[in-house]
């Protein structure tokens, strides 16, 4: 057994880019980013680096990193990685989320090992399906009372230390080399839009999120490209994320507004996002169109379906009966959109483990569509291109149980010198093929300024 793990106070900032700064380019290096601690779910930062240990699944959902997890599946290897942190005798008493484990995500693409979705979309970001390091260490922030803390072992503490008092390393600028590209024009959108609508009135499905992606070249450092993004759009579940591979760098740059699974001493939550208007450009026009959104019939259905659904996949893994919804429909207003946001709450039934929950879930239902698996089925025939990293989940899981992970929207992925970004929307019955296109813009728009300047 190792030394007791220890939580000791850190100097406090009000954001944690000066200290990722001096991390950033050690192996593993993590920043989950509260970027907006005042929004109802914001609060912790979380930043750690040199993983005990990396576990990759590939396309095909084969594990690798980890030799003797391999015959393992995806979350299952998972689940004995994290049984794998080192024992340090009785943990702290905190209220603290994180006191070691697993940090990293899952792409949306895990998604097809768990359901019959199809193989017609192309693969055409390279980053694996899912990546987790196993920390052993971490620096915490805590936006809510002002204070920091050092979460290692005291042997990991000094080298934390060393690391956090390093000189930052050097920044380089980021810019692109070229503007961003659509995949999809505006007809192949509307030809899409109409064959989701054929086949709701079909009665295939009630919901699809149809979503386009949006690429371009780099060059340059990925950690200025985040603090522009950070700064233009401020989210509580931001998070940056880069490794070497063989196609060169690759990198998760995420402000994304949405949690999908939170779990702290066996207490549940999702908080699904679906319902959209832009900000205005005077404080009267930005209450008006806030005022149109919370009035909006349209919007609230589509909430109310994915609630529905979610409250569906939360009861495969919470005790029956436990499953509730706290807030329905209540509006979230972020630097560039409105958002309608709904609240699902449960308990984790006895047995089973926060993985366990987030596998029975995955992918969130508020980028799928209603039902699940159908849904899927559909955005994989007429989106051209897996979403890769684009509507996972990105995260960390905590060896006492507790869990919180983000969907992964508003969400640049870097791979092979290129930069994609990814704009989508639920459609439904009486969605507006013309509306719903220009909604795949305004929500990512303030990411494209922030990356071309």
């Amino acid at each position: 057994m190792s030394s007791p793990l220890q939580i000791t106070p850190h100097p406090y900032r009000p954001t944690p880019l000066s200290a990722f700064a001096r991390l950033r380019r050690r192996p593993g290096a993590v920043l989950l980013d509260s970027g907006r601690p005042e929004a109802p779910a914001g609060r912790y930062d979380i930043l750690s680096s040199d993983p005990l240990a990396v576990l990759e699944v590939d396309e095909a959902g084969r594990v690798d990193g980890v030799p003797e997890l391999r015959d393992l599946s995806p979350f299952a290897a998972q689940q004995a990685l994290l049984e794998r942190l080192p024992a340090t005798g009785p943990l702290p008493v905190s209220e603290l989320p994180f006191l070691g484990g697993l940090i990293g995500y899952w792409s949306y693409d895990l998604g097809y090992q768990l359901e019959p979705v199809g193989q017609r979309a192309r693969r055409a970001v390279a980053l694996p399906a899912s990546r987790v390091g196993l920390y052993d260490w971490a620096l915490i922030q805590d936006h809510q009372r002002g204070e920091a803390w050092l979460v290692a072992t005291p042997e990991r503490r000094r080298q934390a230390l060393e690391w956090l008092n390093a000189a930052p390393a050097a920044e380089n600028d980021c810019h692109l080399t070229a503007p961003f590209a659509a995949e999809l024009d505006r007809d192949a959108y509307l030809d899409r839009f109409e064959a989701v609508q054929r086949y709701i009135r079909a009665g295939d499905c009630y919901q699809v999120n149809l979503a386009q992606r949006f690429s371009a070249p780099y060059e340059g450092d990925l950690w200025a490209a985040y603090r522009r993004l950070r700064a233009a759009t401020p989210t509580p579940f931001a998070s940056f994320m880069t490794w070497p591979s063989a196609q060169g760098e690759q990198a998760i740059l995420s402000l994304s507004p949405e949690r999908f699974l939170a779990c702290r001493d066996g207490q549940v939550e999702t908080r699904p996002i679906k319902g959209t208007r832009p900000r205005g450009d005077t404080p009267g026009s930005d209450a008006r169109l806030a005022a149109e959104l919370e009035g909006s019939l349209k919007d609230r259905a589509e909430n109310v379906m994915i609630v529905d659904l979610l409250r569906n996949d939360l009861g495969r893994s919470c005790r029956p009966g436990t499953v509730r919804v706290p807030q329905l429909c209540g509006l979230e207003s972020y630097t560039n959109v409105h958002h309608l946001v709904s609240v699902v709450t449960g308990t984790l039934a006895d047995g089973r483990t926060p993985l366990e929950l987030l596998a029975g879930a995955f992918p969130g239902g508020s980028i799928t569509g209603a039902p699940k698996v159908r849904a899927m089925q559909i955005i994989d025939e007429l989106e051209p291109s897996r979403r890769s990293v684009y509507c996972g989940s990105l995260g960390y899981m905590d060896t006492r149980g507790h869990m919180d992970t983000s969907i992964a929207i508003r969400t640049a992925v870097a791979d092979g010198g290129r930069l994609h970004l990814w704009g989508g929307g639920g459609l439904v019955a009486d969605s507006e093929g013309e509306a719903e296109y220009q909604e795949t813009w305004d929500k990512i728009r303030h990411l494209m300024s922030a990356l071309s300047t």
